[in-house]
């Protein structure tokens, strides 16, 4: 079992939702964040005064799946979140790791059956 982290601009997570129906996704976690990486923020002017906003809003999607998926899963959110043909700093990042084990705390059940 893995689970897929991915760090995305907000306006992308209608159309990367939709991606990942699309593959029989069931479950994701949607968690608005904020942070910055390469795009280092960015310069506002607000009533005349010009202030550097250092921390961009994003949004973080976590995925528990099957190994099987995995390519699918990194394939959807890649396609759906990418600005255009060739994309742009601050599209996002993908994390892959591990999950030893599963619970769901309703059944009992445990593995990936509980995923």
């Amino acid at each position: 079992m893995k689970m897929i982290t991915a760090i995305i601009r907000p306006f992308k997570l209608d159309a990367t939702r939709a991606a990942l129906s699309e593959i029989g996704v069931s479950g994701i976690t949607v968690t608005e964040v904020r942070g910055f990486g390469r795009q280092k923020g960015h310069t506002e002017l607000y009533r005349g005064a010009e202030y550097t906003v250092d921390f961009l809003p994003k949004v973080k999607l976590e995925i528990a799946t099957v190994v099987d998926q995995v390519e699918g899963v990194i394939g959807a959110i890649s396609t759906a979140a990418k600005s255009d043909d060739d994309g742009k700093i601050g599209d996002g990042k993908i994390f892959v790791s591990n999950i030893e084990q599963v619970f769901r705390i309703r059944t009992g059940e445990t593995g990936s059956v509980a995923l």
